[in-house]
C-alpha cells in the first residue's frame, strides 16, 4: 500500500472480477503513488492483466472501486479515460496499415490536437527512433524491439501522467529486452511518469519497479520493494516464487 492513500494516483479498493465461475480478482486493494513504478507479478491466471485493465476500464469490475487521480473510473467517460492514461498492450497493438508516425499520432489526433505530428515526432525521439528515418515506415518493416519502442512512443505522445503496460518487453530477445528496459526506465524517471506494469519476470520487476505486487489466484500476497521481498517473503508462495527465480534460497 501507499504510505498515504490520499496521495495515490491509482487506487484499487476491494476489487472483484469473475469470468463465469472463474474468479479473476478477489478483493484486491492496491495504491500507486505519483511518479512511482509498480510491477504486477505472478503466474499465468493470477489476475495481473485483469487488474491492470481495470484502471482504464478495459475490464469492468464486479465489485469494489477503482480510482484514477481520485476519481472513480465507474463515473468516468471510458473513451476520455483511455485518452489520458497511456496504455501499452502485450502485443504492442500497432495498426498494421498505418505508418509509424500515424500510429504514434493516434491519441493526440483523437484529442483534436493540432500539433499531433510534432508530438508524435517528439515521442519517437524519446524512445530512440528518428522520426525522419522511421516515421514513414510500416510496422511490418520494423524489428520486434522497434515495434515495442513505437508502442511506447504512442502511449507517451499525448504526455500522459500515467502509463499502463502489459508485459511490454516479454516477447523480445535478451539483448533487445535489456536495451529497452534501460531506455524505458530512464525515460519514465525523466518525465516523472507513474507506471503500473505486468511482468512474469521477477528480475525485470526488481530492475524497473519501486515496488512489486505479487498476485496469486486473484489475491495480492505481498506488496513491497524487491529488497523487502527477498529479505522477508510474506507467504510461502512468495518465497517459492522467489526461489524459482533464484532470488532467495529455497
Amino acid at each position: 500500500m501507499a504510505d498515504d492513500p490520499s496521495q495515490a494516483v491509482l487506487s484499487a479498493r476491494g476489487v472483484a472480477k469473475r469470468y463465469g465461475q472463474a474468479v479473476a480478482l478477489d478483493g484486491v486493494s492496491l495504491d500507486v503513488r505519483a511518479g512511482e513504478c509498480v510491477a504486477l507479478v505472478g503466474e499465468s491466471g493470477s489476475g495481473k492483466t485483469t487488474l491492470l485493465r481495470c484502471f482504464n476500464r478495459m475490464t469492468e469490475i464486479d465489485g469494489g472501486s477503482v480510482l484514477v487521480d481520485g476519481t472513480d473510473v465507474a463515473s468516468a467517460d471510458p473513451v476520455e479515460l483511455r485518452r489520458r492514461v497511456g496504455y501499452v498492450p502485450q502485443d504492442g497493438g500497432l495498426m498494421p496499415h498505418w505508418t509509424v508516425l500515424r500510429n504514434v499520432s493516434l491519441v493526440p489526433w483523437l484529442r483534436h490536437d493540432g500539433e499531433a505530428p510534432r508530438r508524435a515526432s517528439e515521442a519517437l525521439e524519446w524512445v530512440g527512433l528518428s522520426p525522419e528515418t522511421f516515421g514513414g515506415r510500416w510496422p511490418r518493416e520494423l524489428s520486434g524491439g522497434q515495434r515495442q519502442r513505437v508502442a511506447i512512443a504512442r502511449a507517451l505522445a499525448a504526455s500522459p501522467r500515467i502509463v499502463l503496460l502489459d508485459e511490454p518487453f516479454g516477447a523480445l530477445d535478451a539483448i533487445t529486452r535489456a536495451e529497452l528496459q534501460t531506455s524505458f526506465d530512464a525515460l519514465r524517471r525523466r518525465l516523472g511518469i507513474t507506471a503500473l506494469f505486468v511482468t512474469h519476470d521477477l528480475h525485470e520487476a526488481a530492475l524497473l519497479a519501486d515496488r512489486v505486487a505479487v498476485l496469486r489466484h486473484g489475491r495480492i500476497e505481498q506488496v513491497a520493494t524487491a529488497d523487502e521481498l527477498t529479505a522477508a517473503p510474506a507467504t510461502e508462495y512468495v518465497r517459492d516464487l522467489l526461489s524459482r527465480a533464484r532470488m532467495v534460497a529455497a
